[in-house]
Formats: structure tokens, C-alpha cells, sequence
């Protein structure tokens, strides 16, 4: 961490709990991309908004190494549970054994596949917090399979919506840069969605909060 607003942010949020520290550190030293991972300060954000909102049924679209996964689980209710989905069998086995070491192995659902070919098996899910952080080019596709299923007054949060500065009108796109068009339509459109009240935070990436209307 080098830019110093984002340094100041950090030590002035809470630490991340020791198993998250702990799940940081290896997936930083075993996978290939681990900026991919929410992190400490968007982490502890997804956690407090599970705690003010104690959610019985929470969806995330793309676990990767299950770091939000724990931070969405924080606050849960006390019959609640989270269904998440990844698209690599080969997160799996540590996806799982974090969710083991968090003790949260009955309130946890991992579903291994595409996440379009899993969400027809949930729809009889009512959903109070969707987590939308998957493939980019499908943000469209993935918010138009869940928002019938969230409840009035509940909450999507959709990840890097800033992606990397791309999305800025001023950023010129390269050849074959298909997902960038894609990112933009999906901000430009929610931002006019009459279901929704979106909030764009740009936090790390960028966040985008759609609460939906009754």
C-alpha cells in the first residue's frame, strides 16, 4: 500500500480480524492476481454494512478467495445464511477451508460454476444483500438475474465500477478493450434505473450501492 490517502484510510479503520490477515497473506503469496481480493478497507466496509443490515439471505457473484465472503458473513442473522459463486474449481478447496476456519461451514453455500448457469437454481431466494463482483462484461446480465429476487429496501453492491480510472469519459480505449465499454454502460444505466437508488463510492475501485425501491 503506497498512496497515502489509502494508507491514512487504513490506519484509521478497523484491523482486519487475524483469519482475514491470515487469508491476505496467502492469497497475495499463491494466486496470481491478488489485488483481485477485497482487502482491508473495502472488507471492513462489506462488514458493517452486513452488520447494520443482519441480512438472512446474502448472494455473492465471484468468491475468489472467499475474503468478502467472510466479511458478508459478519453479520448475518441469526437463521441466515450466504450463497456464493465461483467459476474456478480450483478456488475451491481454500474458499472452503476458510469457511471452516471461520466456523461458518452451515451458513456458507459455495456453488462451483457460471454464475448465469447457477442463479436459475436459486430463484426461490429472496435476497437482502447481493454482492456483485465477478466478470465485468456481464454486470448487466448478473443485475437483471437477481433484482426481481431482492427485497424492497434491500441492497446490490457492484465492485469495481471505477475500473482502474477506465470508466472516466476523458480515458481513451484501447484496441480490443471490450470490457471497459461494457463497465460504462452498466454505471450509466443503473444511474437511471427507476428500481433502484444508486450510490457511487469511489472507494478502492469503486463501489456501487443500488438500494431498491419499494
Amino acid at each position: 500500500m503506497t498512496d497515502p490517502l489509502d494508507l491514512y484510510a487504513a490506519l484509521h479503520t478497523a484491523p482486519e480480524p487475524p483469519l482475514l490477515a491470515q487469508l491476505t497473506r496467502e492469497t497475495h503469496l499463491q494466486t496470481l492476481m491478488p489485488r483481485m481480493s477485497s482487502g482491508h478497507v473495502q472488507g471492513r466496509f462489506l462488514s458493517m454494512l452486513s452488520h447494520l443490515m443482519q441480512p438472512r439471505r446474502v448472494l455473492e457473484i465471484g468468491t475468489f478467495c472467499g475474503y468478502a465472503t467472510l466479511c458478508l458473513s459478519e453479520g448475518l442473522a441469526a437463521d441466515g445464511q450466504l450463497h456464493t459463486i465461483e467459476i474456478d474449481p480450483e478456488k475451491e478447496s481454500r474458499i472452503r477451508r476458510y469457511v471452516a476456519a471461520a466456523g461458518l461451514t452451515e451458513r456458507v453455500q459455495l456453488h462451483i460454476g457460471a454464475a448465469l448457469d447457477v442463479l436459475p437454481g436459486l430463484v426461490d431466494e429472496v435476497w437482502d444483500l447481493v454482492f456483485i463482483d465477478a466478470d465485468k462484461r456481464n454486470n448487466d446480465a448478473y443485475f437483471e438475474a437477481v433484482i426481481e429476487q431482492v427485497r424492497p429496501g434491500g441492497l446490490l453492491i457492484v465492485d469495481n465500477v471505477l475500473w482502474s480510472g477506465k470508466v472516466l469519459p476523458e480515458h481513451t480505449l484501447k484496441t480490443g478493450d471490450k470490457d471497459t465499454p461494457l463497465v460504462r454502460a452498466f454505471n450509466d444505466k443503473v444511474a437511471q434505473d427507476a428500481r433502484v437508488e444508486p450510490v457511487f463510492l469511489p472507494l478502492r475501485d469503486g463501489l456501487l450501492l443500488l438500494r431498491k425501491k419499494q
